[in-house]
């Protein structure tokens, strides 16, 4: 399974697809973690994302555009191991910026973690401090 990142991948059948009311929309995303407190600083730090509700076992971060990214406390987390064949990474983030060597200098310094293996040329991985994978990119 390869890691693709950086958005929206070119075209897409999407638009034949008949329109419909939505069922839903999405609200948050949540990310389980053994410390929400660090992980939600992390990112806070990266993104500029702020604090809406902060409890012991759960944090929330609003990003601004009506979408939070949560942190949930797990103290049995195990993250996903990247890149592995054998195993999913479960999910991932994209976050675009401006200039990739000076995000990558940040985010090392923030605590992340940089893989041996980068898939691409355009975009890298990286690990947060809990392990979950997230890429960095370039917006053309």
């Amino acid at each position: 399974m390869l890691l693709e990142c950086g958005g929206l991948r070119g075209p897409s059948s999407l638009g034949k697809l008949r329109l419909m009311t939505p069922v839903a929309r999405l609200t948050a995303v949540v990310l389980d973690c053994p410390d929400p407190h660090k992980l939600a600083a992390f990112y806070g730090e990266l993104t500029g994302w702020r604090v809406e509700y902060d409890e012991p076992e759960w944090v929330t971060l609003n990003t601004g555009t009506g979408l939070r990214v949560c942190f949930q406390e797990s103290l049995d987390h195990v993250p996903p191991v990247w890149p592995d064949p054998t195993g999913p990474q479960q999910v991932h983030l994209d976050l675009s910026v401006e200039d990739l060597d000076a995000a990558e200098e940040r985010v090392l310094a923030l605590g992340a973690v940089k893989p041996d293996f980068q898939p691409g040329e355009t975009w890298r991985v990286f690990a947060d401090p809990a392990g979950h994978p997230f890429c960095l990119y370039e917006e053309d």
